[in-house]
């Protein structure tokens, strides 16, 4: 307390410094050198799956190589906008975590079947971007709309979706480490070279976090990465030519390949993609939220999902595809304990100078897929460990719960085993059944619909809201007044 005597009055002051409140970990600002690294860590993960997709895409189009190369750069640009607007916000846009954007894989093939039905080439690819564009803007507008089914999301749901994305993306993981895409990969020989790099990736990022404390725990994945690829690079099997190739400087141009087209069928093919993506990054959000100890409302679902909107129109135009938060990151964040916003702000900038200066960019592209895959392991299994958690809160005593979260988790893993069952389906359908993710969440959230809402419960709980076959056990109650409270403020 600071106490003043002016002109004979007694002035009492409270000194500032002892009543600020802290500051969340997410709102923290580190230091400059530190948001760097930490934000390189953050790309380095990402890096191969943001690529993917402008790859399949081109392949499946008959793009010419030049055209690649402006796909992926501007994808990589398109991805340090995403990102930015969802870490640091804009007003009612971005829900402010360290969640990193990159374009959605449930888009592939719808895209691809637009592009095809098009005649390939550049025409598919602006029949895709006017498809993109409208789907942005779709999903920008139904955000607060969506936003309200939170109540719809409680830890059997929101755990179950979790759940369900770490361990669909594992088999990911594994294909890299056996240096190989697709659901073929594990059906081919496998090196042991390959999954020795895997596995001694892994081996890093342990022995680091194990042994080492501050600082240097945090960037674990980062070393591991470094390490691997050094020794990879001596024994002859990480290669940089392409950095010599590779052009200084490039800036992406708004319609490239000229002005978009639009067409209804394929615009409403990506509007279901973008319903799809929605689901998906509530669950990332929820895992975020759980990850970083700071409660997830109706607005904050609203928010993400405007920022998906913004950026998928943003991609649209700068000739990239539509966006969604990605769970690989969460895993870092999990993985790492690091959970500033900031350190994702730094990664979509340096994304951002990636996609301007290539050969930055062909520097990345040179860390091996075996040693990606020994670190997306660790990830992977860090988001799958999200979703345990949260349904460490479910009462599985109710059976109902029991139905929810084995039927969710079995039909994804279904999809996850056996993607090509999608091609008996129709192509509408195909969608949800190609997709472990897709198929698992929407399971999740059906079944939490017909057996805990449109059914009594069969355990005692407390009764919320004005229907009284809505019921939770009483340990959720205050969670759910939350929800209720936070639906009603948006």
């Amino acid at each position: 307390m600071d106490i003043r005597l002016t002109e004979g009055v007694e002035c009492v002051t409270l000194d500032k410094r002892n009543t600020t409140e802290p500051v969340h970990p997410v709102d923290e600002v580190l230091p400059l050198w530190e948001l760097a690294i930490y934000g390189f860590q953050h790309v380095l993960t990402f890096y191969a799956a943001a690529v993917i997709v402008p790859i399949l895409l081109a392949s499946a189009l008959g793009l010419s190589h030049e055209m690649l190369e402006h796909l992926i750069e501007a994808d990589l640009f398109t991805c340090g906008i995403a990102s930015f607007i969802q870490a640091v916000g804009i007003g009612k846009i971005g829900v402010r975590l360290p969640l990193l954007q990159g374009v959605t894989f449930v888009a592939v093939m719808p895209m691809i079947a637009i592009g095809v039905s098009a005649g390939g080439g550049v025409e598919g690819l602006r029949q895709i971007f006017g498809s993109v564009i409208v789907a942005g803007i779709f999903s920008y507008i139904v955000a607060p709309y969506f936003s309200r089914l939170i109540r719809f999301f409680p830890p059997v749901v929101t755990g179950s979706v979790i759940l369900v994305i770490g361990l669909a993306l594992l088999p990911v993981a594994a294909n890299d480490i056996v240096a190989g895409h697709g659901t073929n990969a594990m059906q081919n020989p496998v090196e042991l070279r390959n999954v020795a790099y895997g596995l001694g990736t892994l081996f890093f990022i342990l022995a680091i976090q194990k042994f080492c404390r501050g600082f240097l725990g945090t960037i674990a994945v980062l070393i591991g990465l470094v390490c691997m690829t050094l020794v990879a690079w001596v024994l002859g099997d990480a290669h940089f030519a392409d950095v010599g190739t590779a052009p200084l400087l490039t800036i992406s141009k708004p319609f490239y390949f000229g002005m978009p087209t639009f067409h209804v069928v394929p615009i409403l093919s990506l509007i279901i993609v973008m319903i799809i993506s929605m689901l998906e990054t509530t669950g990332d959000v929820f895992a975020t939220g759980a990850i970083v100890k700071k409660p997830i409302g109706s607005a904050d679902i609203a928010a993400a999902i405007r920022a998906d909107g913004l950026a998928t129109f943003i991609g649209g135009v700068f000739n990239s595809f539509p966006y969604t938060c990605f769970a690989e990151n969460v895993g870092l964040v999990r993985l790492t304990q690091v959970k500033s916003r900031w350190v994702v702000a730094s990664a979509a900038v340096i994304m951002m100078v990636l996609g301007c200066i290539p050969k930055l960019a062909a520097i990345m592209a040179s860390v091996p897929l075996p040693v990606l895959g020994g670190a997306a392991l660790a990830m992977f299994a860090a988001v799958a460990v999200v979703g345990i958690q949260t349904l460490a809160q479910v009462d599985f005593d109710n059976q109902n719960n029991m139905i929810i979260v084995g039927t969710s988790i079995g039909l994804g893993m279904l999809a996850t085993a056996q993607p090509h069952i999608a091609d008996n389906f129709p192509s509408w359908a195909q969608i949800i059944f190609g997709s472990g993710i897709t198929l698992g969440s929407m399971a999740a959230m059906t079944l939490h619909l017909v057996f805990n809402h449109f059914m009594p419960a069969n355990k005692h709980g407390v009764v919320i809201g004005d229907q009284p076959s809505k019921t939770i056990p009483a340990e959720g109650m205050e969670a759910a007044l939350s929800h209720e409270d936070s639906v009603r403020k948006s």
